[in-house]
This record gives C-alpha cells, structure tokens and sequence, in this order.
C-alpha cells in the first residue's frame, strides 16, 4: 500500500495464478488473506504469472475487483513487473531468474520484444528449475566427484527413486528441483559446480539475450534469486559475450515502488 509516494503497509499472501484459479477462487483467497486494516485502495496495479492476455488478465480483475470494490485495477505479467522495476523509464533488456526464467526488450515505455521462455521442459534456460536440473541429472549419470555424491543425498536424505517420483509423478516438479539450488550455491567454488552455472547461464545469453539487436548496445538488467545469488557467475557469462551488466535485484517491488510513485510524481 501506497500514499503520498510512501510505501505505509504490506501484506503477503499465496499468490494469484489464473491459469490454476478462477476468479471466485481469488475473490477467497483474499477473503481469507488480505490483512490490512488500512482502507481500501483507489488503484491497483497488479502483475502476475500466468497474466499473459485478456482473457487470463479478466479472470485475476474481476476477482480483485469483486473484492476491492470500485478500484481502478490493471493487471500485467511479472515480466512487465521485471521491465518497469528495473529499467524505469529508460530503455534495457530486462531478465527474471528465479524459478522460471524470462526476458525482454522494453524501451522505456513498453515490452517491444520477448523470446518465449518455453518452460523448464524444453526452455528456462538458466532458471532455478534448470540449474536443479542439470544438477540431478549430473549427480545420477555419475558426472560429478564422488565427494559431491556423497554430499548431497547425505545433506538431502534421499534416494534416486525419491527424486524420480517427485519429478516424474508429483506437482510442481520445477520447483521441486529449483530448490536444489541451495546445494549449488552452497558448492560453488567446487569447478564442476561452478561450470554448470555458468554454462547454464551462457545458454540463457545464447538462446534468448542474442535474440535482441539491442542487446549489443543497451544493459542487461536482472531481477530474481538466481541472478542474485549467483551473480559473480552471470557477471563472467555476460563478460564472454561482451554484453553491459546493467542492475541485479533479489526481488522486482522495491523497483516497482520507485517506478509507480514517480508517474504521479
């Protein structure tokens, strides 16, 4: 919540998603969530996973605006969200590296190009879900020392018919094997560890940064736990391919704030 370009309180809930919520389910979820006891707000500006046209963008309004009621609400995606926090009003290629992985160029007004990320199956290319990935998939096909091994289903008590299930059988297996980033972070002066990261990250300039002309010339922003916890590696990734580093945030709302409280500025 903001007043006179002050941030005066926060509330955290589960999140809103409407490829897996319908409206009335939103409309509960902040029934049951919501916690301040400032009053309502005038407008609302909203981004999201899963916000990515109309018609999923209509599901998350009229569930907030069943709630907050004659708000003026604007609902647009976390890339968005990514694209205003970190370039403002100048134009950049904004990232996300968190869970998932997305990029754009946006030229300081509006996205005007975005790679499709594809998801953590066929793209997401240098996410959390990946490194996760590339990790389990090392550590089963024997690629990693031993000493590594030993460490990590000793530090995780688990099996490889554990890991198979929850990957195989269960929800959410991309943020199941992006929790396993903590193990890298945790190893990464190893060189093996170190290698995956930063190669995961060359994949991520290759396949998506070189897609944008403008990338030669503008930074290259980042926001999310990935890019900030490992940014010493996306540093010497950026460096290979000669591209600016421009800003690195663990999270897109401190951004956010800045950039809505300067439009009515």
């Amino acid at each position: 919540m903001i007043e006179n370009r002050q941030p005066i309180e926060k509330c955290i809930t589960k999140g809103i998603n409407p490829f897996y919520q319908t409206s009335s389910e939103i409309l509960q979820n902040l029934m049951e969530e919501y916690t301040l006891n400032y009053k309502k707000p005038q407008t609302i500006y909203f981004y999201g996973a899963g916000c990515a046209n109309e018609e999923k963008n209509n599901i998350v309004k009229e569930g907030l605006a069943a709630y907050f009621q004659g708000a003026d609400i604007h609902i647009d995606s976390d890339l968005c969200a990514a694209a205003r926090s970190l370039c403002q009003q100048q134009p950049g290629i904004a990232c996300i590296l968190g869970t998932g992985s997305n990029s754009c160029y946006y030229d300081g007004q509006a996205m005007v190009n975005n790679v499709s990320p594809l998801g953590f199956i066929i793209g997401d290319e240098g996410s959390g879900a990946v490194l996760g990935k590339k990790l389990i998939g090392d550590l089963l096909k024997n690629q990693l020392p031993e000493s590594v091994r030993k460490h990590f289903f000793e530090t995780y008590s688990t099996t490889q018919a554990e890991i198979l299930d929850h990957i195989y059988k269960q929800g959410f297996p991309n943020r199941y094997l992006a929790q396993y980033t903590r193990f890298l972070a945790q190893h990464i002066e190893k060189p093996e560890i170190e290698s995956l990261v930063t190669q995961a990250f060359c994949e991520f300039i290759e396949r998506n940064l070189l897609q944008y002309e403008q990338a030669a010339s503008l930074p290259i922003h980042f926001t999310g736990s990935i890019a900030y916890y490992f940014k010493n590696q996306l540093k010497k990734a950026l460096i290979k391919y000669n591209l600016k580093l421009g800003s690195i945030t663990q999270a897109p709302m401190e951004g956010l704030i800045q950039y809505h409280t300067a439009l009515k500025h």
